[in-house]
Order: C-alpha cells, then structure tokens, then sequence
C-alpha cells in the first residue's frame, strides 16, 4: 500500500536530485565563457561546447527512461549521477578543445535524469494528481538558475577548476543521499511480488509509432529545448550585446532560468484543474508575443524631414528585454508542465518510453539550438537572430496544435455516443 508518506518522500527527494543534476547540466553557461576566452573559440565553437552536455542528456533519456520502467528509478538514478559527477571531475584536468568535448559528454548523462524521476515520481501518483506532482518535480530546472547565479562566484573564488571540482562533489554526494533514502517504486516491487521479467523494448517502444507522440515532442522541443538554449546562451547575449560582466550577465540570465523554472509547478496545477490543452495555448500564443518583440535587432533609422535628415534608433534597452525574459520564461514553465500533464493520462504503462522521447526531442533542442545561435551570430552578424529562429518554432508549433484540436474535435462530434472518447480528448 503506498502512503503518503511513501509519495511525499519519492516526489522530494526525486525533486532535489534533480535540481542537482539540472546544475551540473548547465555548468558550461558560465564555464563555457571562461573556456572561450583562454582557448579563442568562436561563437560556433562555443555554441557547440555548451550544447555537448545537453546532446548527451537528451540521447540518453529514451534508454534510461526504459531502463526505470524495468529495473526501477532509484538504481538508475543513482548510477547515473555518479557517472556524471566523475566527468566532472575530469573537467578540471584536461585542457584541450576536444578533450573538453568528450568530458561534456559525461557531463551530460545529468540531465538524462529527467527521463528517470519522471518515470519514478509518476509511479507513486494517480493520473489525477499528475500534472501538479511532474510539475513540481520539473521546478528542478531551477538548477540552471542556480548556475548561473552561483556558479560566477565560485569560480571567481576558486577558479573553473574549483568550479568543477565543488560541483563533481556535490553531484556524488546527492547520489549517496538519493540511493540511502529513497525507496524502490511499486510497480517494481510489483513485478518482483509476481516474479514477472521486465517487459522487451520492442513492446515497450510501441507507443512511439503514434503521431501523437511526436507532436508533444514538437511542443517540448520548444518549451524545454528553448528554455535549455537560452539558459546557456544569454549569458553569452548579455555581454555582447549590452557589454556587461560575466557576473552581472549570469544574473540577469539566471532569472529568466528562475521564472521557466518554479512556476512549472503552477503549471502543473493549472493543467489538472484547466486542461494541458488551455494551458499550451496560453503558452504559445505569450511566446509568439515575446520572441516577436525580441527578435528586433537595433535598428537606426535617416529620415529625410522638411529640414533636413532626422536620426533616430530602435532597440531594445536592458530593463525591458529582462522582462520580455521572464515572461517568456514563465510562460515555458507552464508549457513544460502542461506536455507532461499529457503523457501518463493517454500512456500510463508506458511512461518511462513516452516521457523518454518526449525529454530526448526536448533536450535535441537544447543541443541544436545553442550550436544554430552561434552559427547564425557568425554567418548573419545579428545578435537577435536567436528570438527570430525560436519565433519561427513557436508559430510552427501553435498552428500544428490549433489545426490539429479543430480536427480532432470534428471527430469527436461525430462520435457523441463514445462519451470515454470525448473525455479523454478534453482532457488534452
């Protein structure tokens, strides 16, 4: 029988693991700039050294996540963090541009971790309470604002070696406390009860031949995989395009991390007691918004007046592009939530796989979008190019979702006499 108890210690301690792993995830936002610098990377370098960690994390979520579904979160968690705090400590010896690249890899396995707690959490929980509950788990994406916020001060105290090192230690340890404290999920002492082997992959990866599927995955490519990217990159923004130091940079970068990471909760909340559905229009339609206003670039402008040229210039200035920064990343937290609202309502056997696949194509983006950002500061020469590409994604994806509800709910009017049908589908 699980008590609440059992529930209150799975979602606790699997919410501050996780926290822990986000921090490391994201340790090159604030590492990466001090690499830069001595080794004179360019923006596509860069952009590729800060996203390596994410390419790791989002690759290994699909296998990890079913290997919670058969052997059980609290072993695979456990392994997992140990694994990604021995790369970190690896990162305070080499000194090299490609050895960097293959430490980050390690690194990356952290936010792999994702895939695991949701599936850990999720089996202590009825679907009733699972938007609120994955909700507050995912505010452990509150890691990146720690990072970004704590992260420049450690390193100013003790160099960015001191910088991995603290943070290797800190990963190692969380892992002992997880593994000593939690407990296996019921489901797997379940299985063990009956002696019932691990369902196969290939019955397990079913679900992913449903459309369905990936277009959740398009939703959390943006609302994850953007929220990821610029949680890396702004750090990068600020100090070229306002000219700050690293230390206020990482500030003000980390408070957009904050706002896309403890309201996720609320968003959780708001899907169980609203809809994920309502709730993913609020997020696109913000975000359109916000990137829109964003992505122009300052412009200066000659008009030809009755006495002569007039010059003026367009641009955003710094307190109200910190604000655009909140409200996009408040609005990404609610979408984060409202996709994982989806996931154990329409998979609930399935939720290590489908949550699987849904983080890796979330955190692909998180892996791609810093890699395209540097790429087009290079080609382009604009440094709000980044808002004009997540612009584009967010249209892409709130048409594909408007379109898609206006035909599934013609389908549900002409299947009236199937009321389970049309309760799961307003569910969405």
């Amino acid at each position: 029988m699980i008590t609440k108890s059992d529930q209150t210690r799975a979602l606790s301690l699997s919410t501050f693991t996780f926290t822990v792993c986000f921090t490391i995830w994201t340790i090159f936002s604030i590492l990466g700039l001090q690499i830069k610098q001595e080794l004179n990377l360019n923006d596509t370098q860069f952009g590729i050294l800060v996203a390596t960690p994410i390419l790791t994390g989002a690759l290994s979520r699909l296998i990890l996540g079913i290997w919670t579904d058969q052997y059980g979160g609290r072993i695979v968690m456990f392994l997992t963090m140990v694994l990604s705090a021995i790369s970190t400590y690896l990162l305070s010896s080499i000194e090299t541009y490609g050895m960097f690249l293959v430490a980050a890899l390690g690194v990356g396995l952290a936010g792999g971790t994702f895939a695991v707690g949701i599936t850990y959490v999720s089996a202590w929980y009825k679907k009733e309470k699972q938007g609120t509950v994955l909700g507050i788990f995912g505010v452990g994406n509150v890691g990146a604002a720690l990072t970004n916020f704590g992260a420049p001060f450690i390193m100013l105290a003790l160099d960015w070696q001191g910088l991995a090192k603290t943070y290797a230690i800190i990963m190692f340890a969380s892992a002992i406390f997880f593994y000593l404290f939690a407990k296996d999920d019921p489901k797997l002492l379940e299985r063990r009860a009956k002696k019932e082997k691990p369902r196969s992959i290939l019955k397990q990866i079913e679900p992913l031949k449903k459309l369905q599927v990936w277009r959740f995955s398009l939703y959390y490519f943006f609302v994850f995989g953007g929220f990821v990217a610029l949680s890396l990159w702004l750090p990068r923004y600020y100090v070229g395009v306002y000219d700050l130091d690293i230390k206020t940079a990482g500030l003000l970068a980390a408070s957009f991390a904050l706002s896309g990471s403890i309201f996720r909760a609320l968003g959780g909340w708001m899907s169980d007691k609203l809809g994920a559905r309502t709730v993913m229009y609020w997020t696109f339609t913000a975000c359109v918004g916000c990137c829109f206003f964003m992505s122009y670039p300052a412009t200066h402008y000659i008009v030809e007046g009755i006495e002569g040229p007039i010059d003026f210039t367009i641009k955003i200035n710094l307190p109200v592009f910190v604000f655009f920064s909140i409200i996009l990343g408040f609005f990404m937290s609610l979408g984060m939530a409202a996709v994982y609202k989806h996931i154990p309502v329409y998979y609930p056997n399935n939720v290590g796989v489908v949550g699987g696949i849904v983080g890796l194509i979330g955190g692909l983006g998180g892996f791609i979008l810093p890699i395209i950002f540097g790429i087009m500061n290079d080609l382009i020469g604009v440094f709000t190019s980044c808002f004009m590409l997540l612009f584009a994604i967010t249209a892409i994806a709130l048409t594909w979702m408007h379109f898609y509800i206006l035909a599934t709910e013609r389908e549900i009017d002409k299947s009236k006499y199937l009321p389970e049908l049309n309760k799961v589908e307003r569910n969405e």
